[in-house]
């Protein structure tokens, strides 16, 4: 169920939109334990895609420095 080749092809909206479906099924404790042990395997995947998506997101935002005529050099980015 955490195949790498079946998130890989996932986007990050698509990720954090499975996760948060297991997030809430986890959270109901309506599922059974074998199914809430397979999800819980699933979330952690989704979660460790997400963060690799954000990061990669990061460092193409600290690569980009616009000035007057376009992008002029690089900075480190900073998120509040």
């Amino acid at each position: 169920m955490t195949d790498a080749a079946d998130l890989s092809g996932l986007s990050f909206e698509q990720a954090l939109a499975e996760l948060e479906k297991i997030v809430s099924e986890l959270e109901s404790g309506q599922a059974p334990l074998e199914r809430s042990i397979e999800i819980y395997e699933r979330g952690a995947a989704l979660k460790a895609h997400c963060e690799k998506k954000l990061e990669a997101a990061r460092l193409r935002v600290e690569k980009i420095v616009l000035g007057a005529g376009g992008a002029t050099g690089v900075e480190p980015a900073e998120f509040a």
